[in-house]
């Protein structure tokens, strides 16, 4: 049974004095991509990039390999240098591919260091130094969500966003995204880039710019999956396990949801994976999360159905968010809750309590006239 898959491999050689060659390879239960860099010189400058899609989504995927020589000529020890990577193979081509070049990379970096090291001389092993304290647990979110105003006709939050050029996979740039989260008549926006971490006075002065509140939540990588974290005052790079991301949580007092929990699952085929709802319930990963995405505008009607069987089966509550990449998709999906939330920890608050549902928002408004 085949649920999900995550595997990424880098082999580096050294093909001539001043040159490297690092293969990767990137493979999960979607998407399987493979690609080849070679670095040369004492600027290390990437001299050649290919790449090859192995196994996709859509049509237009394969498409993306063409445009990942124009990464060549970037040199590695540019500062901006993962900047660019991004701007230019994960927004021209692919963002799967610009993070295995990344690593790819670090991997050429790391291996000519480790040629460069000379080799130490053997010495009495040390005393190991005494463990350094554990950090304090940060205080949970003052916020009563009792105590929040009510909102009757229900408060409405895009709990699940992305823009440019934080999320390189994104063509919506914040100012237009919020201001179209206003125009469209939600209460709130929340910036979930992928791995960033908003500066909570950057998310307030684009929610006073637009009249609006803008919230800040975080796409994390797992090896379980994606997932939405709210209250979570931490930079996290790369992609580490939810058992890391749930201690993380309960230190700070943060909420995780399970984003697009079966994004895919139909792509590979139900049957293939075996996956009927008591064996989606028996994941391991929902003992770990707080809560499931239900309602996701980049996965099939078929996979938000499925999320929301898992949800209510669980007894866990349930979001929607249109996981906007692009301006016009905002709003897609939204959740609804009963209280007016104007700051983080009333959002973190409101989830914690259960009392919202996911809505199809713009759907809503045209069929009010509104759209």
């Amino acid at each position: 049974m085949l649920s999900f898959m995550r595997n990424k491999i880098v082999g580096v050689e050294k093909i001539d004095d001043d040159t490297y060659l690092a293969r990767g390879f990137l493979d999960d239960h979607i998407y399987s991509i493979k690609m080849q860099i070679t670095v040369a010189g004492a600027e290390r400058q990437v001299t050649k990039v290919a790449g090859e899609m192995l196994r996709y989504t859509t049509p237009d995927c394969p498409r993306a390999c063409q445009f990942l020589s124009e990464a060549e000529g970037l040199c590695l020890d540019d500062p901006d240098f993962s900047q660019q990577v991004h701007k230019i193979v994960g927004r021209r081509a692919c963002r799967h591919f610009a993070s295995l070049m990344l690593e790819c990379c670090d991997s050429i970096v790391k291996a000519a260091a480790l040629e460069a090291r000379p080799v130490p001389k053997a010495e009495p092993a040390a005393k190991a130094p005494a463990a350094a304290p554990r950090p304090q647990p940060a205080p949970r979110p003052p916020a009563d969500y009792h105590q929040l105003a009510e909102a009757p006709r229900g408060f409405f939050i895009d709990l699940h966003t992305h823009t440019s050029p934080a999320s390189p996979c994104s063509s919506a740039g914040a100012d237009e995204l919020v201001a179209e989260a206003k125009r469209i008549g939600l209460d709130a926006v929340c910036l979930t880039d992928h791995n960033h971490l908003w500066d909570p006075a950057a998310a307030r002065e684009l929610g006073q710019k637009h009249g609006i509140v803008v919230l800040r939540g975080n796409e994390i990588t797992t090896a379980q999956g994606d997932m939405l974290v709210f209250g979570l005052e931490q930079d996290v790079q790369g992609i580490i396990s939810l058992e890391e991301l749930r201690a993380m949580a309960e230190e700070q007092g943060a909420f995780i949801i399970a984003a697009h929990p079966f994004r895919g699952f139909l792509t590979v085929g139900v049957d293939e994976l075996g996956l009927d709802l008591e064996r989606a319930m028996a994941r391991p990963m929902f003992k770990l999360v707080d809560a499931l995405e239900t309602l996701n505008s980049k996965v099939t009607p078929d996979e938000n159905r499925f999320s929301g069987q898992v949800a209510q089966g669980l007894g866990r509550p349930a979001t929607g968010g249109s996981d906007a990449h692009q301006v016009d998709e905002v709003g897609i999906y939204a959740t609804r809750f009963d209280k007016v939330i104007t700051q983080q920890a009333e959002l973190v608050a409101a989830l914690r309590s259960g009392r919202y549902q996911p809505v199809p928002y713009r759907k809503m408004l045209k069929e009010a006239g509104r759209g």
